[in-house]
């Protein structure tokens, strides 16, 4: 089928058109081009939004999350007004706004290895604006499987990172670069760790510009090469990528020839129908009694970093840093019980796997962290 622009579309793109890069062909090509976004959050934000403004045709957009306040220092793509909506529905809204001529399919469902390739198979391209590592295996077997060029990116704190994982156009998969996941825990999420809110803009760019030259068919895309870049500094460095012929997927010799279960594989087990109690761990509810009782002789440890107490705290709770517990873990008494919170819950369950292993027999981990105790005991504590 032809593809032709009206009037209003040669109006909005006249200043692709007057690029010798792109023309009237070019821009053609553009609205011919199917991209599926995995992700509208901080990376498939600005990637949606320019694909959109540049008249790519058809973009599908995956996403089961709603619009949360922590969402909207760098989820562009969404509002105040958007809080608690599903994020496809924001997003769709958005892009329809930016550009009417733009057909916006919504995915609101999470990507799994029953839906990957259906969901895939439609588009030509695919863009991974994920931020967690099941979905990221998932998505890149799924597209080496299709033969679909994956435009890969990836953000934490200062740094990202971008690469397009083709090997059909003769490049790596992101199996060659990372043949296996990181433990489950090792790499902290942005929830955890935090993330510079305009460096998601900075890579989904880069990631909407290697798209847009996929499409046209111009220039020289991130095919063979990572890209990594540091806001604090200022940089961007490059690093030469080789297709691994030993890889187990785009290899000479490949062993996975469908889709795997992608949670087991980075070590992640299911979530049970009825979640039952860690047994290093007690409730909010629980700290609350103990420290409301005059007798009890329980302590207590905050185990978050300096400039996380300056946002929230509980009065008289002391703090060692979890990264400073093998030097200062001395100043605890191995023989008490002692309580330990963080954010979440993750650091503390650390905490006292560190502590017992110096002997402490009495350590226990606040399920839910100072977030917990935000939404259970004491509202006017920040939840951040």
């Amino acid at each position: 089928m032809s593809v032709e622009l009206s009037n209003e579309e040669i109006s909005r793109y006249s200043r692709h058109l007057i690029l010798p890069e792109v023309g009237m062909a070019g821009q053609k090509k553009l609205k011919g081009t199917s991209v599926l976004c995995i992700g509208t959050g901080g990376l498939g934000s600005p990637i949606a939004m320019y694909l959109a403004a540049a008249g790519i045709g058809k973009i599908g957009i995956v996403d089961f999350d709603v619009v949360d306040y922590s969402n909207l220092q760098r989820q562009i793509i969404h509002g105040t007004a958007d809080v608690d909506r599903p994020k496809v529905q924001s997003g769709k809204e958005t892009l329809n706004s930016i550009n009417p001529e733009v057909e916006v399919v919504i995915h609101e469902t999470m990507l799994t290895s029953e839906n990957a390739l259906y969901i895939i198979e439609p588009y030509d391209i695919v863009v991974d604006g994920t931020d967690n590592f099941p979905t990221r295996y998932l998505t890149n077997d799924a597209c080496v499987l299709l033969k679909k060029p994956n435009v890969y990116g990836s953000i934490f704190r200062f740094e990202g990172q971008a690469s397009v994982f083709a090997p059909e156009l003769g490049g790596p998969c992101y199996r060659c670069l990372y043949p296996e996941p990181p433990p489950p825990g090792m790499v902290p999420s942005c929830a955890e760790g935090g993330v510079l809110g305009v460096l998601p803009g900075i890579i989904g760019c880069i990631q909407a510009t290697e798209i847009i030259k996929l499409a046209l068919g111009k220039g020289e895309p991130l095919i063979n090469r990572l890209m990594l870049y540091s806001a604090l500094d200022m940089s961007f460095r490059e690093l030469k990528l080789r297709r691994d012929p030993k890889c187990p997927i785009c290899g000479e010799n490949p062993t996975i020839t469908d889709l795997i279960d992608y949670q087991e594989f980075c070590g992640i087990g299911d979530e049970p129908d009825e979640p039952q109690a860690h047994p290093d761990e007690v409730s909010v509810q629980d700290m609350k009694k103990a420290m409301d009782d005059s007798s009890s002789d329980i302590a207590f440890l905050d185990v978050r970093e300096y400039d996380e107490v300056e946002i929230a705290k509980i009065e008289g709770v002391p703090l060692i840093p979890l990264g400073e517990l093998p030097q200062r873990f001395m100043e605890l008494d191995p023989n008490q019980t002692i309580y330990i919170h963080c954010k979440v819950g993750g650091r503390s369950l650390k905490a006292v796997e560190f502590l017992k292993q110096q002997g402490f027999k009495y350590c226990k981990s606040v399920a839910g962290g100072i977030n917990a105790w935000s939404d259970d005991i004491d509202s006017s504590v920040p939840r951040y």
